[in-house]
């Protein structure tokens, strides 16, 4: 193994940890394999109930073990390992993952390449399929659906350009510390699930860039610490405080009709499904995202007042997955 790269930037890795004893092993005996660059590890600890923080303390004592006194979601995991870590280029990765050995030299390289890119995202395939993607770059379309660039697709090379995304997966996402320190954190309010894409938005709207590192490789048990009722609760709710907090008065005046039609056809969607648990917990979620929309829109005017962007660039930007 190549000796790490002690004249490159520090790299902080949080991993946010909800029972996931399981997982961790192969995910942190992954990053002890990366090939270049210093690198610090933090594990944030959202009170299991299970032995994760015994087996960190006992077999992992290099590991930074941050305990949290309550569950706090993803966001409130990661964002209190962000505030703690050191490093100039700033990893949130998920407990249920693996990287290539060469992960990490391959996203500071994507850095390096990219002096305008504030992130870049991981290719991520299925940890137990590992031809198939999950996700190479997130997408936000102009009618206000989010989504995974290729997801569940055969990777048969249609995904080796490295190119402008519009965000990055939080399951494998690295921010630059002068980016968060403009924008900001993760918003704790959305918990779980699409606080990614929001501070993909936020990103977007001030200036920054998210480039796509295809050799930035991860492998993930997909939703194996999360998924099913909680995540659809959470995917109804956060959509609709996405588009109340980041989604663009110009954009609105132009596709709001489209955007309203993609939440009607959800609704229904949902509604035809009732009897299932997933649909009504999106439907929970939705509800739930009207009733939140008071908070989110008053956090609207800063994000918009913070806007570098012309509305062709994200017309350009949106318009490829819509």
């Amino acid at each position: 193994m190549n000796a790490p790269d002690a004249s490159g930037p520090l790299l902080s890795i949080v991993i946010p940890n909800w029972n996931g004893a399981q997982y961790l092993p192969t995910c942190l005996e992954s990053l002890a394999r990366q090939r270049c660059c210093a690198l610090e590890t933090i594990v944030v600890d959202n009170a299991s109930s299970d032995d994760s923080r015994d087996l960190l303390r006992r077999d992992y004592p290099q590991v930074q073990l941050l305990e949290l006194p309550q569950n706090s979601g993803f966001t409130g995991a990661c964002n209190a390992g962000l505030r703690v870590a050191r490093g100039e280029l700033l990893a949130l990765l998920n407990n249920d993952t693996e990287v290539h050995p060469d992960w990490v030299c391959e996203v500071v390289a994507a850095f390096r390449r990219h002096p305008q890119a504030g992130a870049v995202a991981s290719k991520m395939l299925l940890f137990d399929c590992r031809d198939h993607l999950h996700t190479a770059g997130d997408c936000f379309s102009l009618d206000g659906r989010a989504s995974n660039r290729g997801v569940w697709q055969q990777d048969c090379g249609q995904f080796e350009r490295e190119e402008y995304v519009f965000s990055a997966c939080g399951g494998a996402a690295v921010y630059r510390r002068s980016m968060l320190d403009q924008i900001g954190l993760l918003d704790d309010d959305f918990f779980f699930s699409c606080e990614d894409i929001d501070l993909g938005w936020r990103a977007q709207l001030a200036g920054w860039r998210c480039v796509y590192a295809p050799r930035a490789i991860v492998y993930h048990h997909l939703s194996a610490t999360g998924g099913g009722v909680t995540a659809s609760y959470f995917d109804g709710r956060n959509l609709i405080y996405l588009l109340a907090k980041n989604y663009p008065p110009d954009l609105w005046r132009l596709y709001g009709n489209k955007v309203l039609g993609t939440q009607w056809q959800l609704l229904c969607e949902a509604l035809v499904a009732w009897r299932g648990a997933e649909a009504r917990a999106r439907l929970r979620g939705m509800l739930s995202g009207l009733f939140g929309l008071p908070r989110m829109l008053r956090k609207r005017p800063a994000i918009q007042a913070s806007r570098q962007v012309s509305l062709k660039y994200l017309e350009e930007l949106l318009g490829e997955s819509a």
